[in-house]
């Protein structure tokens, strides 16, 4: 099956739009072949303002209108209280508002950007997307995030590089989430970004905050500075020693 295919037989359909390089290229896509796509960005304490900002841009750039969709996923039962499944019922409660929403709009038909070479086996969040039967185009047509990155330049889409960046969610670590912990986590990766860091995490633990890049060594020269940018926000500042792998 190639897209062109699958839009042939799914010719209006409501994106799942996160603004990074799998759904921008899945919304690219979907309009060349001549689908009607109507692009959903949930918004929630769990996606940092770039990430909207982002598929802002890319949108006025396609001539697409955006559907900002309000989410409290902290609210959802199984969601703050960060259990090892807590994946699942956040793509619940975030695809369940898109859900609702886009059938207001006149669509039946829900994707997602889920692409060929992330591994389903050991992520329930793509438990719930079954449950709730969204689509993953660029994964039924074998399209890998590789050839995401390399169709995505050849188009000339500005995320064809664009780092992937799991949900705020991810970066706490071993203890119930909370809005002020979430905030942290955006400031001090707006600060690392700030500083010239492209990929990167900021984990939290407690009162105490671990540093992921890609290159320590690159860290430990701009150590001052990144203890002094994340000071105010945790009690104490570590550097992961392990070199941080490279997001695909």
């Amino acid at each position: 099956m190639t897209l062109e295919t699958f839009f042939a037989a799914h010719p209006r359909v409501a994106l799942g739009f996160s603004g990074g390089a799998d759904s921008a290229y899945l919304l690219y896509a979907g309009h060349a072949a001549g689908a009607e796509i109507g692009a959903y960005y949930v918004k929630s304490v769990f996606q940092p303002q770039f990430e909207l900002d982002d598929a802002q841009r890319l949108c006025r750039a396609l001539g697409v209108t955006l559907h900002v969709v309000e989410a409290d996923v902290l609210a959802a039962p199984g969601v703050a209280e960060n259990p090892p499944d807590r994946c699942y019922h956040c793509k619940r409660a975030v695809f369940g508002a898109l859900l609702r929403q886009a059938e207001k709009d006149g669509y039946s038909e829900c994707i997602d950007g889920t692409n060929a070479s992330d591994d389903a086996s050991d992520r329930p969040g793509f438990r719930a997307l079954g449950e709730m039967r969204v689509l993953s185009p660029l994964r039924l047509c074998g399209i890998t995030k590789q050839e995401v990155r390399a169709r995505s330049r050849a188009a000339g889409l500005f995320t064809w590089n664009k780092p992937a960046y799991a949900c705020l969610a991810t970066r706490v670590r071993h203890s119930p989430i909370t809005a002020d912990d979430l905030s942290k986590v955006e400031r001090a990766e707006q600060a690392l970004k700030a500083l010239g860091f492209s990929d990167f995490r900021v984990r939290v633990d407690g009162e105490n905050a671990l540093v992921q890049v890609l290159s320590p060594d690159a860290a430990r020269a701009k150590w001052r500075e990144i203890t002094a940018a994340l000071a105010p926000l945790f009690a104490g500042v570590a550097l992961d020693s392990k070199p941080r792998e490279a997001s695909l």
